[in-house]
C-alpha cells in the first residue's frame, strides 16, 4: 500500500505528490472526475483546495471526495524533473 505525505498544486488538473516511499509523482486527475462526488472538483479553484489527510494518507477536499493512494500511484508518472525537487 502507498502513502501520500504532501501534496502541491501546479496546473490545470496536475499535482504533484509525495509518496511514503519517498518517491516524487505527478498526476492529472482530469480524466478522472467522473461522478457526483468529483463533479466540484471541476471548479479549477475548488481543486486547487486539495491537501493531506493523514489519518487517510491521501488527498482530500472539503466534500470528502478523495482518491486512493495506490490508484493515485498507478495513474501517475515519476517526477524526473529537478525543478520540483525543492518545491
Amino acid at each position: 500500500m502507498h502513502f501520500v505525505r504532501n501534496v502541491t498544486y501546479l496546473s490545470g488538473y496536475r499535482l504533484l505528490l509525495d509518496f511514503g516511499d519517498g518517491v516524487r509523482r505527478l498526476v492529472d486527475l482530469q480524466p478522472h472526475l467522473e461522478g457526483e462526488i468529483f463533479e466540484p472538483l471541476k471548479d479549477i479553484n475548488y481543486f486547487k483546495t486539495v491537501s493531506v489527510n493523514p489519518d487517510l494518507d491521501t488527498i482530500v477536499w472539503q466534500n470528502n471526495a478523495d482518491f486512493s493512494p495506490d490508484f493515485l500511484y498507478e495513474i501517475s508518472e515519476i517526477c524526473a524533473d529537478e525543478s520540483f525537487a525543492h518545491k
